[in-house]
Parts: C-alpha cells; structure tokens; sequence
C-alpha cells in the first residue's frame, strides 16, 4: 500500500476512532449517560459574573474566605429580573449563609443540584431513569412515560424526560420556591419551570443547558450553560455527603441548655 494512502488512513482512523467507539455505547439506540458526573467551575457561587470578593463571616480561614471570580453562565450575560427581583437578591445575598437554605441542608433543587461542587449519578435504564446527588443524599426521579403532575411543590421538583435525538430533556415543574439558584441569593417563585437539556459531546462530556421560566420573577426565559465532566476512574463512587448533623449548631444552637 502507498504509504501517502496509508497514512491518510491512519488520520482518518485516529479521528473518528472516538467517534465509533461512542456510539457503539447506547441504550436502545440512545446515549448511555450511566456514570458520575460533575460541573467545574464557579456557578455554585454566582451565575452571573463576579469579582473575586471576600466573605468577612468567616474571615478567620484567610485566603479561604473569598469568593473566586468568574464568568456568567447565563447566556446574555445577566438573568433578566423583573422590578424588584434584582432588589430581593442583593438581600439574600447579604443575608447569606445563614438564608441559603443549601448552608441548613435542605436539598438544593434544579438546576442548583447540577452545578453544586459534588458529584452526581445518572443510572439509565430502559425506563425511568434516577439522578443521586451527593450533597444532602438528594435525588430524583426522571419519569420517561407518562406521569400524572406532582400533588405539592417539592425541593427537587417533578420530572419528567424525553429524548430529543442523542439529547436528553427534562422538564421540571412543581418546583420549591425556597431554593436559590446560588450563593449569591439568585431565586426563582412557586412558578418556575426549568427545562433540562443534556447533550453528549463525546463519550465524557455533556453539554448542559437549563432554560428558566418564570412569569412571577423575570421578564422572559433565560439560559445558563456548562460542560459536565464525567469520572473517569476506575474505583469513581459517589461519596453521600449527609450534612444535617453539620447545620444542627446553625439550625437549632439558640436552643442548647448551659
């Protein structure tokens, strides 16, 4: 053989390699996104843009007091509040840790639950599928037929999937407005719906995007987007952090007898 053909070949093998190895790895024709996955980056602190800030509440850890800069997630750059909604952040914001409900262990919610700095699980199977979630042993269903609406609000939301070619969509409603989007004290109301999008880019990245409605909070839908990484280990487990014995000082320290 040529040995111009031939390495031609070769080219053509080494690039597309990754690319049949991947879709070799399905289930029932669809991506399988069976593993632990993880967002990087600040999101956690603040969608939005920031500057690296310093936190006086806990001024005794030093240089592990600050807040880290980054960049927005949001698509556009700023989450388009209605009047007041802007106002009522700062607050939280200035409130925080003892408001964010995530420092008294409550479970984060969506998309917050994504972006967290803890892992998460997707098990996938043939039907519904589960999301388990290292922080606060949360976790959710994602129901993949039909499904009657949820009976209450609840911290994590109702669920409900469907694909999208290789994308994988959740929508989820019934969501607690007690949740925040972050640390910064971005929030949401009763009527928020965020629609999920989970779009493979190859066999250990996601590309994820969450769209939020919420007629009560902000003058139109708006996006955030992020990669998500998977573990790659061979030994990965997801790792419970059960944080409720760390808030109960917090929660309930006004209590305690001399």
């Amino acid at each position: 053989m040529d040995s111009k053909v031939l390495m031609s070949f070769f080219i053509i093998l080494t690039v597309f390699l990754p690319t049949f190895t991947y879709a070799q790895d399905q289930i029932n024709g669809k991506p399988n996104l069976n593993g632990m996955w993880q967002a990087l980056g600040t999101a956690y602190w603040d969608l939005e843009a920031h500057s690296a800030q310093e936190l006086p509440q806990i001024w005794p850890m030093g240089a592990l007091s600050g807040i880290p800069a980054g960049q927005s997630y949001v698509v556009g750059g700023l989450i388009p509040y209605l009047p007041g909604g802007r106002d009522k952040q700062e607050e939280n914001k200035a409130a925080w840790p003892e408001a964010d409900p995530m420092i008294s262990c409550f479970m984060p919610g969506i998309p917050r639950a994504t972006y967290m700095p803890f892992p998460f699980q997707i098990i996938q199977s043939d039907g519904d599928m589960l999301f388990a979630y290292a922080f606060a042993t949360a976790n959710r269903t994602i129901h993949m037929s039909e499904v009657d609406e949820a009976p209450i609000d609840m911290w994590m939301g109702w669920s409900k999937g469907h694909w999208e070619g290789d994308t994988l969509v959740i929508e989820v409603t019934s969501n607690d407005d007690r949740t925040w989007f972050d640390r910064a004290g971005n929030h949401h109301s009763y009527m928020m719906k965020v629609t999920e999008r989970y779009t493979p880019i190859d066999s250990d990245h996601l590309q994820y995007e969450a769209s939020i409605e919420d007629p009560l909070t902000f003058s139109e839908p708006w996006t955030i987007s992020m990669p998500l990484y998977r573990y790659i280990d061979d030994n990965a487990e997801l790792l419970e952090y059960k944080c409720v014995e760390f808030s109960e000082e917090l929660l309930y320290g006004e209590f305690e007898k001399e």
